[in-house]
């Protein structure tokens, strides 16, 4: 039953993109790539610093996102299309069904990436794949953001899941001598827009990459799409203000994963976890002509986000997104079976401390790339269970097929100050000191005088696992 729709409800809409690193945002530091539509919501909001996925392959932190549970509690263990077909247990209630329940009109533009669809019963929800205009547009972000703009001046309030296909790797090489993969970025602009192609000399190498000119290629390509997500992003906000609306409308900007490089997406080490969150708010249409527009009601105002330009260094993962949807909503309890904490405490006083770690996990990718890992995080602190240790590291096949990983193997066989063979064969635990040792390089799990915070992170990590059903908990037992 929909619950009554209560006069302080803001408008939501969460904007994810696909395979987005922190380390590719303009507001994170970047003074190479092109997002000022992204940076102008952390100037006018909450940018948090140590944010978290929770799972960085697509589908399964997608599931993380929707459902507030981690992806080995809702059984998206991996990517959900043909051949792979993992899917969310039918018992799970997600996001799109508590916020009907709240009141609100839902809305989907973009990518899906979950299943099954029953599970997500969204009212506004076009075909994904639908025409041929719609597959030959999906990287088209103005288009997809245009195709919101009935949906958002309808009846509020309204929560909006706006997914770009940008920047994930595409399957087709770009015009370049190098052959790197182009990222979608379109042979001609799409109607209406400017491609920016960017010099491969001018951009930013991290320093977990070898600086090679097949990678700095790809960056280029992979700049050159974030550029055109940070568009669509700015068309979105365009729309939304234009509608005008008797309440605030909270925007979320945030990536399922890390970017498609090695050390990054599939990996829990910080390229792959550490991801862009901003939260920010458009006010209310102006009213300065009536108190109440008219409406009987007074204009809604959105005090969770009263913070304007600042950043917050408090620990969050993406198990706290869908509690801090709700939140928002007015309707928290009924996230009450979720693993997450709202972020509200944090948008109101982003200098507090927040919580002294985080958790993640990974199971698959592709049904070829088993690698499951549990993981705590801190602020100084990175501990990695490999569960399945034994194994080499299985490389997702848009990054094995890349240009910048076949270069790194045939030329330098190391990413970064990292040896490839130590990347592929992981020992069964990884102890890394951040505040010393930012890129992950130096494991200390093995140095006695880490013993006793081997023991700490161990039994954090098997508390972990009990209270989220973790089906690989028996690994403890039987090896």
């Amino acid at each position: 039953m929909t619950e009554a729709v209560s006069s302080k409800q803001p408008n939501i809409v969460m904007i994810v993109a696909d395979d987005h690193g922190r380390e590719a945002v303009g507001c994170y530091g970047n003074p190479v790539v092109s997002t000022p539509n992204i940076d102008s919501l952390a100037a006018s909001g909450v940018r948090f610093d140590n944010a978290f996925c929770t799972t960085a392959s697509c589908s399964a932190s997608r599931s993380v996102i929707l459902s507030g549970l981690h992806n080995h509690t809702n059984r998206t263990f991996g990517l959900i299309h043909d051949p792979h077909n993992f899917s969310m247990s039918s018992h799970v209630t997600t996001l799109p069904k508590l916020m009907k329940q709240a009141g609100y009109r839902t809305g989907r533009m973009g990518k899906k990436h979950y299943q099954p669809e029953a599970l997500f019963p969204f009212d506004f929800d076009p075909p994904e794949w639908g025409t041929d205009e719609d597959i030959l547009r999906q990287r088209d972000d103005l288009w997809l953001a245009g195709r919101c703009e009935e949906f958002v001046q309808g009846e509020s309030p309204y929560f909006l899941y706006w997914c770009s296909h940008d920047p994930h790797r595409n399957w087709e090489r770009a015009d370049h001598p190098l052959r790197p993969d182009d990222f979608g970025n379109p042979r001609t602009p799409f109607p209406g827009d400017e491609e920016t192609p960017f010099d491969p000399e001018e951009v930013i190498v991290p320093p977990w990459l070898a600086d090679l000119p097949e990678v700095r290629a790809e960056i280029a390509e992979y700049y050159q799409s974030i550029a055109r997500l940070d568009r669509g992003v700015g068309r979105l906000i365009d729309l939304i203000a234009s509608a005008g609306s008797d309440r605030d409308t909270v925007i979320l900007y945030l990536s399922d994963n890390g970017g498609a490089f090695p050390v990054a997406k599939t990996t829990l080490y910080d390229p792959g976890m550490q991801l862009p969150l901003i939260v920010s708010t458009i006010p209310a249409a102006d009213r300065s002509d009536s108190p109440d527009n008219g409406t009987g009601t007074e204009p809604v105002s959105s005090a969770a986000v009263s913070s304007s330009g600042v950043s917050c260094e408090a620990l969050v993962s993406w198990a706290d997104l869908a509690p801090t949807v709700l939140d928002l909503a007015g309707a928290g309890e009924l996230g009450a079976a979720m693993f997450g904490e709202s972020l509200l405490p944090l948008l109101e006083h982003p200098e507090s401390p927040g919580r002294d770690h985080v958790f993640a996990s990974h199971c698959f990718h592709q049904i070829t790339n088993y690698y499951p890992m549990r993981v705590v995080r801190t602020h100084r602190w990175k501990f990695i269970y490999n569960i399945a240790w034994k194994l080499d590291f299985p490389t997702a096949s848009d990054i094995h097929m890349s240009a910048s990983w076949q270069a790194t193997l045939r030329e330098t066989g190391t990413l970064g100050l990292r040896e490839v063979d130590t990347y592929l064969h992981r020992p069964r635990f990884e102890l890394y000191d951040l505040e010393a040792d930012p890129l992950e390089l130096h494991n200390l799990a093995e140095a006695p005088e880490q013993a006793e915070q081997i023991a700490e992170f161990v039994t954090l990590v098997q508390n972990f696992q009990i209270e989220t059903s973790d089906p690989w908990f028996h690994k403890w037992i039987y090896e």
